[in-house]
């Protein structure tokens, strides 16, 4: 424990020393903040772009008590197992190095779920403008100049209209929002307007009604399921806390004095001990990835 203390100190002043008088906090955000822009994947600096302008993205005031809540409990879990402060030290290492991945799955998930939200309602409103002005291309153009979008599907909206003007056919402006948004309700409206478009008008009434109520419920599904989706996620999480701490129990059952023993004098054990951290780690970890990515759109 000392080694940590005074490792914890050293660290601190040599931080401080290299601020230039900056405060630590602020000197170890900002060059957080540079190695982010330096070694981040495009995709995960377009999402948390998005994820700031919506005002959905963590603070630093939020990621610092991240930081500080899963190094607490890091340290507390494996000390549990180990009874080891240098042990503890490197596990608290490990885990706050997971953050930075745990904030791109949270950005995954926001990101699609506003993209989602997004072909709702250009699919939505696209049907509408449709049903008075009888032509895809000019639906398209009353759904571009609503306002009622943000990028990129507006400009990927803009792109189709071009598109269909350049070609005198809508079916490359089409197969482009495909490839961009492969949702179910996608193909179908597009579809449906690639039939009018080519075998010529004809009543559609009934059929653009049905779809938007096909949308609509399909809708529905989606937001009931991500509502399910987060109290099983809560659960989930409450679940993996508990299974980390069945090691008291087993303390509990042959006393903690002798466990302690045991884990300082058998190599075998301890070997046990750090595969079922790992393990338990790695499950709450891919339920966090499988919770993320999956957001249940289609």
């Amino acid at each position: 424990m000392e080694f940590v203390v005074i490792l914890l100190v050293v660290l601190f002043v040599v931080l401080y020393r290299q601020s230039n008088g900056t405060s630590v906090y602020k000197f170890v955000t900002d060059n957080v903040e540079i190695i982010y822009e330096k070694y981040a994947p495009y995709s995960f600096k377009v999402v948390r772009e998005k994820c700031k302008e919506m005002g959905l993205e963590y603070s630093k005031k939020k990621y610092t008590i991240q930081v500080i809540i899963f190094a607490v409990l890091s340290f507390v879990i494996s000390y549990l197992y180990f009874y080891n402060a240098l042990v503890s030290f490197v596990y608290v290492v490990i885990t706050v190095s997971m953050i930075p991945y745990l904030a791109y799955l949270r950005c995954k998930r926001v990101y699609s779920e506003f993209i989602f939200e997004q072909i709702q309602v250009y699919v939505t409103n696209t049907i509408m403008e449709f049903s008075v002005t009888q032509s895809f291309v000019k639906a398209l153009e009353g759904v571009y100049n609503s306002g009622i979008l943000e990028d990129p599907v507006k400009t990927d909206i803009k792109i189709m209209i071009d598109l269909a003007y350049h070609n005198g056919d809508v079916g490359e402006s089409i197969e482009y929002m495909n490839s961009k948004y492969d949702y179910y309700m996608v193909r179908n409206m597009h579809q449906l307007f690639l039939q009018i478009t080519r075998e010529g008008a004809r009543d559609t009434t009934k059929t653009l009604d049905n779809m938007l109520l096909d949308i609509d419920e399909l809708v529905e599904g989606v937001y009931r399921d991500r509502l399910d989706r987060k109290a099983f996620h809560r659960q989930f999480v409450q679940f993996g806390l508990m299974l980390y701490l069945m090691i008291m129990l087993v303390q509990i059952l042959i006393k903690k004095d002798v466990y302690i023993e045991l884990v300082n004098s058998n190599v075998i054990m301890q070997i046990a001990l750090h595969i079922i951290v790992l393990t338990n780690s790695y499950f709450l970890l891919s339920g966090e990835k499988y919770y993320n990515e999956n957001v249940g759109a289609e």
